[in-house]
């Protein structure tokens, strides 16, 4: 199978890109590198720097045909969303839909790296896909909205997809700017000896999955021909004050965080109900917390470079 990964040099999609190659499929990896790291890609897929938006990226769609794409690349920060929403829907609107035309006219398979923690607003938990889906940032407006094109060019055009609504992914190659961020900054700042603050009280909850589990999702939707909206989460609350005690303890026993202002956007709970996932796709999530989170603070702890800003 030939899989083309947009955002292919960044923390989710690198992984993806190793698994892809790992079982012998042929990659075609593109970055803009704006946040990705050409370092994450793997020396056996094709690598090539462009963004979504450039007009080039369409024409290697049509060039190479790829039998799916895996869509990672966007603007991944929910504070940033809110003080450039033009910025965001530019890369997570405009620069998608610059994919998705040329995806229909070859007939790739296209499955898209959507958000189910800034996708719902305010619900109950775990949320489930049949929930309204008000969100509360530009970030998942955007995000969103772009779920609503796929629906679209499916009854159009045919298009064959499937939108991954991710809870927050952590794990090995984590950067500090997309909705899990935390996790990258903590370990960081505590390897380094800096202070952590965490925004607000730390009572506001998340649903953490360990990226290997959300690349397990990926492969078995690139395989699938099934079509829809899935959440990929865990269904487990947990707040920031508990992820930074738990890393704490990994990394620098005894370190005491600080508490400054929330910030605007940010969702008080998460959790994704994710038993359609299991249902369509046979998928569950495999790695705790725990484990997950001594497996990251290990990965840090090797690959230590500057702390977080």
């Amino acid at each position: 199978m030939k899989v083309l990964v947009t955002g292919g040099a960044g923390f989710i999609a690198s992984h993806l890109v190793d698994a892809l190659v790992a079982r012998g499929d042929d990659v075609v990896a593109i970055d803009s590198l704006a946040t990705g790291d050409r370092g994450n890609v793997n020396p056996r897929a094709r690598f090539t720097q462009l963004d979504i938006r450039d007009g080039a990226a369409a024409e290697l769609i049509r060039a190479e045909r790829p039998d799916a794409i895996s869509h990672h690349a966007a603007q991944m920060s929910v504070s940033r969303s809110v003080r450039e929403p033009l910025f965001d829907a530019d890369v997570n609107i405009i620069g998608s839909l610059k994919l998705i035309q040329p995806a229909a006219e070859v007939g790739s398979r296209f499955v898209f790296a959507s958000t189910g923690g800034a996708l719902y607003g305010d619900a109950p938990m775990p949320t489930p896909e049949t929930a309204p889906t008000w969100p509360v940032s530009p970030y998942g407006i955007s995000k969103l909205a772009f779920e609503h094109y796929l629906f679209g060019f499916r009854a159009q055009l045919g298009l064959s997809y499937a939108a991954l609504r991710y809870a927050n992914v952590y794990g090995p190659r984590q950067n500090p700017h997309g909705e899990a961020g935390v996790v990258a900054i903590f370990a960081r700042r505590l390897l380094a000896g800096e202070e952590c603050v965490i925004n607000g009280g730390g009572t506001d909850t998340r649903d953490y999955v360990y990226v290997a589990d959300v690349v397990d999702a990926n492969l078995r939707a690139i395989d699938s021909a099934e079509c829809g909206h899935f959440n990929v989460g865990t269904g487990r609350q947990t707040t920031t004050n508990t992820i930074f005690e738990l890393l704490a303890q990994a990394l620098a026993p005894g370190a005491v965080a600080q508490h400054g202002p929330p910030r605007p956007g940010d969702l008080k709970a998460s959790a994704l109900d994710s038993s359609q996932m299991r249902r369509t796709f046979g998928w569950e999530p495999r790695m705790t917390l725990e484990e997950g989170l001594e497996e990251t603070a290990e990965w840090f702890r090797l690959t230590a470079g500057p702390p977080a800003p």
